[in-house]
């Protein structure tokens, strides 16, 4: 079986054998596989690759709800699969309610896991082609005047040039003016397009 996404994916798990054996099993579909047997290996030693998670819920020092928290607090996001052995099935739902993907209870197929590091692989690397593409979107606006940030505003709420040069006590003009550097600076080939990225600039 032939990995179709990229990106790697780490073990957090304090069971020897089950991390060798997931080990195996990953990295004879062709995924990268990193392993740690506790949340303080991975926290150390964390490189920022992307990738995706197979967690165990219940480890010595640092659970896995806790190391979910201090993720979260160190602004690490990936997808999350949580790993429950038996009688763990409350603490990997409280996981999901964090924000874990999903949760597999051991013993648990094969062929179930691959399909949902697939799946967990495929949102991770759309999670940063989103984030690369907002990056780029606050690029451009870091690169507007203060007067063009003013009309690029005044554009999107869809006020027209001879409201935003009331609006400013400019020429309407030399608000075509600015609008024009506006979807220039931009990249924006359209106002829909410069609505989106202003949407964008608002969530970063």
């Amino acid at each position: 079986m032939q990995a179709n996404v990229t990106g790697t994916i780490y073990i957090v798990d304090d069971d020897e054998d089950f991390r060798d054996s997931m080990q195996w099993l990953l990295e004879s579909a062709n995924h990268k596989v990193i392993t740690f047997p506790s949340a303080r290996d991975f926290l150390d030693d964390f490189d920022g690759e992307i990738g995706c998670m197979l967690l165990d819920v219940r480890m010595p020092e640092i659970n896995g709800l806790a190391l979910q928290q201090i993720m979260q607090d160190r602004g690490i996001n990936m997808p999350i699969i949580v790993i429950s052995g038996h009688g763990d099935i409350p603490m990997a739902v409280s996981a999901m309610k964090q924000g874990a993907m999903d949760f597999l209870e051991k013993p648990f197929d094969g062929d179930v896991l691959l399909r949902l590091v697939s799946r967990a692989l495929t949102k991770a690397n759309k999670a940063k082609d989103e984030q690369g593409a907002q990056q780029e979107v606050l690029d451009c606006y870091a690169n507007l005047s203060r007067r063009e940030k003013e009309v690029m505003a005044l554009v999107v709420a869809g006020n027209a040039n001879r409201q935003i040069a009331e609006e400013l006590d400019i020429s309407p003009k030399t608000v075509e003016v600015h609008r024009s550097r506006v979807m220039s600076k931009m990249r924006a080939g359209s106002l829909p397009e410069l609505v989106k990225q202003a949407s964008m600039i608002g969530d970063a």
